[in-house]
């Protein structure tokens, strides 16, 4: 599966647009992440705890996003992107999403 940020593939021609293809997760923080964050924002810098969290989000939206557009006969997606919205205190959804598509090489 072949996932790029840009409108097309250098080398490749579009061969059918498939449509919308999405991955989605939500995730919550938990007490311990919460706590750990605490003291690393104090002291300044990075926020370990969370950029795992957001790192894992984003992986696991990443990989719903493969399986639906390798369901829908996909073998490429382009223009990926991510989003992330806050559902409610401590609750962030991340959604992937792009064009399926089929492509082959030029």
């Amino acid at each position: 599966m072949l996932i790029v940020t840009t409108n097309d593939v250098p080398g490749h021609r579009i061969v059918r647009t498939l449509g919308l293809a999405r991955g989605i997760t939500v995730r919550s923080r938990n007490l311990v992440a919460d706590a750990i964050g605490g003291i690393q924002s104090m002291l300044g810098g990075r926020v370990e705890a969370y950029v795992k969290l957001a790192e894992a989000s984003r992986a696991e939206a990443y990989a719903h996003l493969v399986e639906q557009a390798q369901s829908m006969g996909a073998n490429a997606v382009l223009a990926m992107r991510y989003e992330s919205n806050e559902i409610m205190e401590g609750v962030t959804e991340v959604l992937a999403y792009g064009t399926a598509v089929v492509v082959e090489p030029l």
